[in-house]
């Protein structure tokens, strides 16, 4: 079981990365609870959005993929217990350098992430 839920949770964090560099947003909103919160530091400036919010963001500019990057996020890591998990990630992007902390619950049968916090990394520091 515990297997199973830890390749659940993988394929919620691809639905996120992919939905982010190709900026679908389909794709990006299945993998969150409709009230999750994101909360961050983006070089000193707090963030704070809703799902609504975010999303209306992502779609309004250009993705990683239409700018030519190159796909570069990475899964640091898992950890889950009974109906919630925890993933660190990694997503190099846009010129920023993020690590992002997500929070997963599973509601009704499936993971979904229910909180992200994030910070923009500079060259050297972490």
């Amino acid at each position: 079981m515990f297997q199973q839920d830890i390749q659940q949770i993988q394929s919620v964090i691809t639905n996120y990365f992919e939905g982010i560099y190709y900026g679908d947003i389909d794709k990006l909103s299945s993998a969150f609870h409709t009230q999750c919160l994101l909360i961050g530091d983006i070089n000193g400036q707090p963030y704070f959005k809703n799902l609504e919010e975010y999303l209306h963001g992502v779609k309004n500019r250009k993705s990683p993929c239409d700018s030519g990057e190159q796909f570069q996020m990475k899964i640091l890591g898992i950890e889950a217990v009974n109906d919630i998990a925890s993933a660190k990630l990694h997503l190099p992007m846009l010129g920023y350098n993020y690590y992002d902390y997500m929070s997963l619950s599973r509601i009704e049968g499936q993971w979904k992430i229910v909180n992200k916090i994030f910070t923009n990394v500079g060259v050297g520091t972490r």
